[in-house]
């Protein structure tokens, strides 16, 4: 199901997309389908299973569409789960800014108000458990799910990683460029250290969130060990790729070592896009030819883009079943 919901805060309605367990019936749709990526079957309005379900929220990464995560999110509600994600204004595929990017309270406000929204609205209230409630993030979205149980950054720490790693995050705030409206657009660069530091720097903790899974988490160098170390809830770390494969940006290990709770895991043959869709033949020549230098469509190794996306669904939805259903 996708809708849009009322966000006062941000100025316009929040597009939310729904995956649920069903019954037989509603229409099939497919999921996330464009010129690039392969879309992921799933059926509308179709009527869920009676019952009381764990709400997963999930969020995106920088750039992306939360549609994209169809191909996960579908296999956790057959496994039983409520998810439900907003694209995040400001930071979606077509409409995304350097100076957006760096606004994870707004992100964190997005997901407590699509867990606002679903444990109050009776249409889906009493589908969920509002005593098992997880989080979901991938790349900058790992970021978000971070901050929303606790974690915080540091805005001088960030914006000295940024002055020596020129790649991914850092490149995006230098190069000068958004996209508003599908199209892109010149913008002034963004100086890290121009940015709201007290709201950077604020905690964003919901402590409905039981559970969260981390995948590539953004702003991996800027989180304070002290705000890691007090986080009492299971926080399971995934990183696309082994060893020195796996970007700067985005290595996890140590925050999964600082977490009372932290559990650490790896893809072999993956990279930090292996967590978009399948790309569609054709899907590479044609991002390369709309200006898109990143590897988009490409793996790190001789698996599928298909059986990195199973191996990865294996490990969230394990570590969601033990912490979240099979929990006393």
């Amino acid at each position: 199901m996708k809708s849009q919901w009322p966000r006062p805060e941000r100025g316009r309605d929040l597009a939310v997309t729904v995956w649920y367990p069903a019954e037989a019936g509603g229409e099939p749709v497919l999921v996330g389908d464009n010129k690039v990526f392969k879309g992921a079957p799933a059926f509308m309005n179709a009527p869920i299973v009676k019952g009381a379900f764990p709400l997963v929220v999930m969020s995106h990464g920088s750039g992306g569409r939360v549609q994209g995560m169809t191909w996960l999110a579908r296999e956790l509600a057959k496994a039983g789960f409520v998810v439900a994600g907003p694209n995040h204004p400001g930071t979606t595929s077509g409409d995304s800014t350097p100076a957006d990017t760096p606004k994870l309270w707004e992100r964190t406000q997005d997901l407590s108000a699509v867990i606002n929204a679903l444990t109050t609205d009776p249409s889906w209230s009493r589908a969920i458990d509002a005593g098992r409630i997880g989080v979901i993030g991938f790349s900058l979205g790992g970021a978000a799910a971070m901050e929303i149980v606790g974690a915080q950054a540091n805005l001088d720490a960030y914006a000295r990683y940024c002055d020596t790693y020129t790649k991914w995050d850092c490149a995006w705030y230098a190069g000068g460029q958004a996209y508003v409206n599908d199209e892109p657009v010149k913008v002034d660069k963004v100086d890290l250290r121009t940015v709201d530091k007290t709201r950077f720097e604020q905690s964003n903790l919901d402590r409905r969130i039981q559970s969260a899974v981390l995948v590539d988490p953004g702003l991996a160098q800027a989180f304070e060990p002290e705000s890691l170390q007090k986080i009492a809830i299971p926080m399971s770390f995934i990183n696309l790729g082994r060893g020195e494969t796996i970007p700067t940006a985005v290595i996890a290990d140590r925050l999964a070592a600082l977490s009372p709770h932290g559990s650490y895991a790896t893809v072999a043959d993956a990279v930090h896009f292996s967590f978009l869709p399948e790309c569609k033949q054709g899907g590479a020549e044609l991002l390369k030819a709309l200006g898109e230098v990143d590897p988009i469509c490409s793996d790190g190794g001789s698996r599928s883009r298909a059986d990195i996306h199973a191996e990865v669904t294996r490990l969230v939805q394990d570590a969601l079943q033990k912490t979240l259903k099979d929990r006393p």
